[in-house]
């Protein structure tokens, strides 16, 4: 049996677990019991709304550890996180440590494992904003350095890794095909001095695909604001590089403010943001609905039926270059190049007028099977078959 250890503890790694235990046990079912997966919350989030809501509305199981890690400075989180990581590590001793994204928990787990010699598997590795004083980069890059299976959701994050000296890479870099890990002939070779570098595409489109029929079906959101039917626009805003600090924060929206004038914004509001504007010169216009933090699939419901998204959250740059809704970042750059390039995605700072798409049609992150890929990955990799 192999045992794998997931580390989450930010809304958007409790979302991208969901495909991943779903593959697991698709895997289970399909060869008997195969994989244990073994789930570590790390408290980093630890609101409701912004925690214990997306195990319930994905029927995510129960973590088997809870670590109440809790907020504060970077350095003491990350520290925290570390240390707990590091006794769960040493009582399960698993085959494949699997982290996600680019928060405190992905570093804290990633340089837990890396110190105990555990093979780490790095979901939405090779992702660079080439901006350091953005914590999530750093994340990133020490992340990738320690990893043993660098799984990145496009050829953009591939190149990255290249240009980093990681040369080690299966199919050129291309997306791989489901049934290419099993393929006679296609050898495994990954150690933590010699990290895989695999592009299984974007779990996140996995999660969308499945989401969406549920979100259809259950969210009653454009109802509860009497909304449905309306032209309106959403906006989200959570990273640190613009809640805390409130000259950056009344930039964005006054900018926000002008570009929406006229037009209803749906605004869910983030614990940070909600402490941060109340303490700002910015003034809501009264077009802007300040709503609380709603869950994954009423959000997907009001960014379907939305006529343009502003946001600096990566997960919902891609979400609205998948559903083809215009998008602007409320960013200086942004790690999704691809979204720009397609026409459907522009930085706020590059803003003029209404944009469209460009006439090419492709998808950058995959075909909606990456958590399967992802599955084969750490099987063939513990296994060396």
């Amino acid at each position: 049996m192999i045992k794998v250890v997931s580390i989450v503890g930010a809304r958007p790694q409790f979302i991208k677990y969901f495909p991943v235990s779903k593959a697991i046990k698709k895997e289970n079912d399909a060869q008997g019991v195969l994989i244990k997966d073994i789930l570590v919350h790390t408290g980093q989030h630890y609101d409701y709304t912004m925690s214990k809501v997306f195990f319930d509305q994905f029927g995510i199981k129960e973590p088997e550890y809870h670590l109440e890690a809790g907020s504060g400075t970077h350095g003491g989180q990350t520290g925290r996180i570390l240390q707990k990581v590091e006794d769960v590590l040493i009582s399960e001793n698993p085959d494949m440590v699997l982290v996600y994204g680019d928060t405190n928990s992905t570093l804290g787990g990633a340089i837990a494992a890396s110190k105990l010699k555990l093979p780490v598997a790095h979901i939405e590795a090779g992702l660079r904003s080439f901006n350091k004083f953005m914590p999530e980069e750093i994340n990133r890059i020490l992340t990738d350095h320690v990893s043993t299976l660098l799984l990145c959701p496009s050829k953009t994050a591939v190149k990255h890794l290249l240009h980093e000296g990681m040369n080690n890479v299966l199919n050129d870099g291309r997306l791989i095909p489901d049934d290419y890990l099993f393929q006679t002939g296609h050898t495994i070779n990954a150690g933590m001095n010699n990290p895989l570098v695999i592009n299984v595409g974007d779990v996140m489109y996995d999660v969308l695909l499945h989401s969406l029929r549920i979100a259809e079906r259950t969210s009653q959101i454009l109802e509860q604001l009497d909304i449905k039917g309306q032209d309106f626009y959403l906006l989200t805003l959570h990273r640190a590089e613009n809640t805390d600090n409130p000259h950056k924060f009344e930039e964005i929206m006054n900018f926000v403010n002008e570009i929406s004038s006229g037009r209803t914004v749906i605004f869910p509001a983030h614990p940070r943001t909600k402490k941060v504007y109340k303490n700002t010169q910015w003034k809501p216009g009264d077009n802007i609905r300040i709503i609380d933090p709603v869950g994954y699939f009423d959000l997907l419901m009001l960014l379907r039926n939305a006529s343009l998204a502003m946001t600096d959250s990566g997960g919902m740059q891609k979400e609205s270059y998948w559903l083809k809704i215009p998008c602007i970042t409320l960013r200086d750059e942004t790690e999704w190049v691809e979204t720009v390039e397609s026409g459907w995605n522009v930085l706020y700072k590059d803003y003029h007028k209404p944009h469209a798409p460009s006439d090419g049609e492709e998808n950058y992150y995959g075909d909606g099977t990456s958590a399967g890929k992802i599955i084969h990955a750490i099987i063939r990799s513990v296994r060396k078959q």
